[in-house]
């Protein structure tokens, strides 16, 4: 049975994405809460790329009679990706992030939330994905962050990015609920992991998400903001995008920034903060209350900025009293650009990471 979990673990980590080894085996004992040995075969056969249930089964070597419903029960429980019209459905591997990880939202309980707070403090989780780069996600500044006259691209805009969309779909955090199952409630708002798709019937057979219109999506992204959450989004420029809305006390990208500080986990905006020290009346609510990364610390006359540590993200700004905080655009040299699809990001990735993704295509 062990050896089912040992082999869909190789398999995980041999993905850009990666799932680091333990020396506790602590990742091993996630896989068992999620699968049956069963499914660990199965999943640890799929690739990237989809495939007919009729496919997976002949490189099984196992009968298709009833196959595409077992694979679609996988998919609603998260274990595995699923594509296509119900007619013509293909399936795929997922990597543990981002993925099977975050696809256990509605599932996960104090139990999972215990063995994953035991596998990010033996150090591998963020610290192993976050030596490699392009990162996972990309971080968004705030839009009333950026000054209206400051240059800004399509793909560094809440607003263009959602504009182009015909479809949105809203699920809550995972990782502010896992944080809650251990007793951690940051009280910061639910339901704003925004999922937006130029195919208006991309989220046709979403299982746990719920449907929502353009104002509603916008809304929503606004009062993430007011509430000092982190936009950012997937690490590339495709025609379905998701924006999650970080809290830096529960989300794991996150702690693993701030913990490690490795662009392999979130990559920094194309923008930094700055404080006018003239202006700056030393309230601290800039560092006390919004910062995420704790970049900002009291200075001799006002309160500074380290441009190591910050994101970009704007959060300080929308609510200094004294408009001291500005978003600076960095120096075309220092500018990261997504990459143009998922396809692009695992190849990058890949030759980041050392990792072939011959075997998963």
């Amino acid at each position: 049975m062990s050896d089912a979990f040992e082999a869909l673990a190789e398999r995980l980590d041999a993905l850009p994405n990666g799932f680091p080894r333990t020396e506790s085996g602590i990742e091993v004992k996630i896989l068992k809460k999620i699968y049956t040995e069963e499914e660990a075969i199965i999943t640890a056969s799929l690739k990237l790329l989809p495939q007919a249930p009729e496919q997976i089964a002949e490189g099984l070597g196992r009968s298709a009679d009833g196959f595409a419903e077992q694979l679609e029960d996988m998919v609603v429980k998260g274990k595995i990706g699923g594509v296509g019209p119900m007619d013509a459905r293909s399936y795929h591997m997922v990597p543990w992030v981002i993925g099977i990880y975050e696809f256990q939202m509605p599932f996960i309980d104090k139990e999972m939330s215990e063995m994953m707070e035991e596998y990010i403090a033996e150090g591998k989780m963020f610290e192993e994905i976050g030596k490699y780069s392009p990162g996972f996600m990309n971080v968004i500044p705030i839009e009333e962050a950026v000054d209206a006259q400051q240059e800004i691209h399509p793909y560094e805009s809440v607003r263009e990015l959602m504009d182009k969309a015909v479809a949105f779909v809203t699920r809550d955090c995972i990782c502010r609920k896992e944080q809650r199952l251990l007793g951690n409630d940051c009280g910061k708002p639910q339901g704003n992991c925004i999922s937006f798709s130029t195919d208006e019937t991309a989220f046709a057979d979403d299982y746990h998400g719920r449907i929502v219109d353009r104002t509603e999506a916008l809304q929503i992204m606004k009062e993430a903001a007011d509430a000092g959450l982190v936009h950012s989004t997937m690490n590339m420029t495709d025609e379905t995008y998701h924006f999650c809305n970080c809290c830096p006390t529960c989300c794991g990208l996150l702690r693993g920034t701030r913990a490690f500080n490795k662009p392999g986990v979130l990559t920094k905006s194309n923008f930094y903060a700055e404080i006018d020290a003239d202006s700056c009346v030393s309230c601290g609510v800039c560092a006390d209350e919004r910062c995420p990364m704790e970049a900002i610390t009291e200075g001799d006359d006002a309160y500074e900025v380290n441009r190591d540590r910050c994101l970009g993200c704007g959060v300080c700004v929308t609510t200094c009293p004294s408009e001291a905080i500005k978003l600076i655009r960095k120096p075309e040299e220092e500018h990261t650009k997504p990459a143009d699809n998922m396809v692009a990001w695992m190849m990058e990735r890949s030759m980041s990471t050392g990792k072939s993704l011959e075997s998963f295509m």
